[in-house]
């Protein structure tokens, strides 16, 4: 079943490839959609994909790459709507 989740990731998650990271578990995990800093310093990611994948690259986000600090994810259930065919890094 398809899903769609947007995150919002609070912490120290700008300036420490956090972006990078994401697109690179996104292809992990084979979801689609986009990464991007908003301008609070927190990091938007919107993914769909398989549910299980989603929840996967969830995990990831949690985890985050080595010099971040995840202090709190806000997840927003959306419907798909099929818009992606890759998974970007938006400026």
């Amino acid at each position: 079943m398809k899903v769609a989740r947007k995150f919002i990731i609070s912490g120290q998650v700008q300036g420490v490839g956090f972006r990078f990271f994401t697109q690179r578990a996104a292809a992990r995990h084979q979801v689609l959609g986009y990464v991007r800093n908003l301008e609070d310093g927190r990091v938007e990611a919107l993914a769909e994909g398989d549910a299980r994948a989603v929840e996967d690259f969830k995990h990831d986000l949690t985890a985050g790459p080595t010099y971040s600090r995840v202090e709190h994810i806000e997840e927003e259930v959306l419907d798909p709507d099929n818009l992606y065919s890759s998974f970007r890094i938006e400026r």
